[in-house]
């Protein structure tokens, strides 16, 4: 009997994704090199990090019902239920906030549903609650025999499978950059790279419980911290998905100088913080940065994931 075939032979995913150097006064003025890794091109409907960190945990689920969790404009939740759409595999996801039941579905969770998604709404006292014993249970004896998979898809699989990320930036940059959210891409990212090379995390959301995370998660895949890995916490903008009047124009302007769109919830603060960090002497003369692109832009779901 044949096993079979590998996600990236069933999805075609573009790998490695590109590098690609910018040229912008605002980090040669101090000597350093910015490049782009264009994970946002690995695939139509499972682009960047996505891909990276869901290809282990659905291998794994081996075509079972995949449940997972997920805010009203979740990427992670659009690309789960992609996944399934393509794979052919059933999809459940947990939603927080119950009064959404009851709302027409906005543009993100309408694909969803589109894509064979089942949608379960929760109030957000249970939503916090979500990896409780008693929350879980309660989702088992609904949904029956599922493959749970965190929030944002982070957990030990997802870090093992973001190790590419790192590997296929060894030896062409000192300093690899991410936007981070739950934790994961850094993870692995961090893992991933050469000795050497140090990997920079750009939380998108306040808190200060990411280092921790990324912490855990490392232990779980690798059983100890691995790499080189530190987070610059001041670029949050308000939280998760919040911007600002200085961060839209910064995001159009670097769209303007590179004819590149920026994805706004992620993407333009990591690159926001990046052009800071050089103008502020963080980088020294000669460090080629790569900021790792994990998303492009989708009009009508990020102008109504960052007004709400």
């Amino acid at each position: 009997m044949t096993s079979p075939p590998r996600l990236d032979a069933r999805l075609r995913p573009r790998l490695p994704s590109p590098l690609r150097e910018v040229h912008d006064e605002r980090f040669a003025r101090h000597g350093v090199r910015l490049l782009l890794k264009r994970d946002d091109l690995i695939h139509p409907d499972l682009p960047g990090n996505k891909w990276r960190k869901l290809a282990l945990n659905l291998e794994a689920a081996a075509g079972r019902t995949v449940l997972t969790f997920g805010g009203a404009y979740s990427n992670h939740l659009r690309a789960t239920a992609a996944a399934g759409r393509l794979l052919g595999f059933p999809t459940v996801g947990v939603v927080r906030g119950d009064e959404l039941a009851h709302r027409p579905l906005n543009p993100s969770l309408a694909r969803c549903a589109a894509d064979g998604m089942r949608l379960h709404f929760v109030d957000r006292t249970t939503y916090r609650a979500k990896t409780s014993p008693e929350v879980l249970e309660g989702l088992l004896g609904r949904f029956g025999d599922v493959v749970v998979v965190p929030e944002g898809g982070s957990n030990a699989l997802a870090a093992q499978g973001c190790t590419a990320l790192g590997r296929e930036l060894a030896g062409e940059v000192d300093v690899a950059a991410v936007a981070c959210g739950t934790g994961g891409t850094l993870a692995g990212l961090a893992a991933g790279l050469a000795a050497g090379q140090r990997a920079l995390g750009v939380p998108v959301v306040g808190g200060g419980f990411l280092a921790g995370e990324v912490a855990r998660l490392q232990h779980e895949a690798f059983g100890s911290r691995a790499g080189d890995w530190t987070l610059e916490e001041r670029f949050t903008f308000g939280g998760y998905a919040r911007t600002t009047p200085d961060l839209d124009a910064f995001a159009a302007d670097f769209e303007e100088r590179h004819g590149l769109p920026v994805e706004r919830v992620y993407v333009a603060k990591l690159l926001f913080a990046l052009t800071a960090l050089a103008g502020e002497g963080a980088f020294a003369p000669g460090t080629r940065v790569a900021a790792v692109v994990t998303g492009a832009p989708d009009d009508a779901l990020q102008e109504s994931s960052v007004s709400r």
